[in-house]
């Protein structure tokens, strides 16, 4: 389960860094056009911060385990994740855009999965 886990954050990792890159990158009006229409109810601040917590996260789901330094940051890394996921189902939800969460709940099952895990039995610390 342990290879699981690494393969599982792996994947959310680069997911993430690919999609906060882009939202730090793009502007609002880049992003909108190419399907991210949810951008327009946001700021364009907000926007960003979004991408920059999203690439932080991708970091702290590898490096803390990876170096050993504060392995106990992977399963906070993936608990933001999960906040930041429910969140994105919510604003789909709200512009009644059912279709388009189903990447965002895979996305939420998956980092669930590493909170329960790194927390749990699978712990770095255990």
């Amino acid at each position: 389960m342990n290879i699981a886990l690494w393969i599982i954050a792996g994947l959310l990792a680069v997911a993430f860094l690919a999609a906060g890159t882009m939202k730090v990158a793009r502007t609002k009006e880049q992003l909108a056009e190419s399907g991210m229409g949810w951008v327009e109810d946001f700021s364009a601040g907000t926007v960003k911060l979004v991408g920059a917590l999203e690439v932080l996260a991708a970091i702290g789901l590898i490096l803390p385990a990876l170096l050993d330094i504060a392995p106990v940051l992977v399963p906070l890394a993936a608990l933001g994740l999960v906040l930041m996921m429910i969140g994105a189902v919510v604003v789909h939800i709200r512009r009644k855009e059912v279709p388009a969460m189903a990447p965002s709940v895979v996305l939420l099952v998956l980092a669930a999965i590493v909170v329960w895990g790194r927390f749990g039995p699978y712990s770095f610390t255990s």
